[in-house]
C-alpha cells in the first residue's frame, strides 16, 4: 500500500488531468495498441488478462485505487499483449504516458514505491507459478483467495469479504469453473470459506493460508 505522503503527492499530480469513466467490463486498453496514455485508477478495480490458446480468458493481474498503469510498458517502450478491463464501474484519471515518466523520474519516494510494488508482484508471481507447476486445484484456488483477501479484502464481523466469484477465481487461476466450484464447496464444507452474493467470506486468511504448505 502507498504512504500517505506518495498517496497524496500521485493524486496531486493526476489532478490535473481529465476524469473518465468506465461501466463494467469495458475495454481501458487492447492488446497491442499503441499506448499514448497512463490511468490512474481513482475508484473501482481493473484486471489484466491474456487470452490463451483455448479461448479462456487467464487474469494476470489487478489494480485497485491510487494504482497507475500499464507503467512497465510505458517505461520499457514494450508491445501490450494484455486486456485491461474494467471489473467493476471504474473512474481513471488519464495522462500522457511521457509525462507521468518525467513525474516518476523527478520524484524519487514516488519511484521507490513504484519499485517496490513491482517487486511484491513478481514475489506473487513466482508463488503463482510455484502453485501452478507443482500444486493441484485446491492449492491454486487457497492461492487466489489468499492474495484476493489481502490485496483486496474488506474486514467483516465474519472475517474478510474477498469480493470475487467463483468465475473471477476461474479466471485468476486458469482453471474451469467447475473444479472451482468442486474446491470451493470442500473449503465450504471444511468450514474455511462461506459464499455470499456480495462475495466470498474468508473466516481466517491465517488458517488458510497454512493449508498452501501442505497442498503444495
Amino acid at each position: 500500500m502507498m504512504s500517505k505522503d506518495v498517496q497524496q503527492t500521485v493524486g496531486d499530480f493526476f489532478e490535473d488531468y481529465p476524469l473518465r469513466r468506465f461501466e463494467k467490463g469495458e475495454v481501458l486498453i487492447r492488446p497491442e495498441e499503441r499506448l499514448e496514455n497512463i490511468f490512474y485508477l481513482v475508484e473501482g478495480s481493473v484486471i489484466e488478462y491474456d487470452i490463451s490458446s483455448a479461448g479462456n480468458e487467464v487474469i494476470v493481474n489487478a489494480f485497485k485505487p491510487d494504482a497507475f498503469f500499464p507503467m512497465s510498458i510505458a517505461i520499457n517502450n514494450t508491445p501490450n499483449y494484455y486486456h485491461f478491463e474494467a471489473a467493476t464501474s471504474v473512474t481513471v484519471r488519464i495522462a500522457p504516458a511521457e509525462r507521468v515518466i518525467e513525474f516518476v523520474k523527478e520524484q524519487p519516494e514516488v519511484l521507490f514505491d513504484l519499485l517496490a510494488r513491482v517487486y511484491r508482484g513478481t514475489d506473487g508471481l513466482q508463488r503463482r507459478m510455484a502453485h501452478l507447476m507443482g500444486g493441484n486445484a485446491r492449492s491454486r484456488l487457497i492461492f487466489e483467495l489468499v492474495n484476493a483477501a489481502y490485496r483486496f479484502g474488506e474486514h467483516t464481523s465474519d472475517g474478510t469479504l474477498v469480493p470475487l466469484t467463483e468465475n473471477d477465481l476461474a479466471r485468476r487461476s486458469g482453471l474451469s469453473r467447475e473444479t472451482i466450484s468442486r474446491a470451493m464447496n470442500k473449503l465450504k464444507t471444511e468450514g474455511y470459506v462461506a459464499v455470499q452474493p456480495t462475495g466470498i467470506v474468508v473466516f481466517d486468511i491465517a488458517n488458510l493460508e497454512d493449508l498452501l504448505g501442505s497442498d503444495l
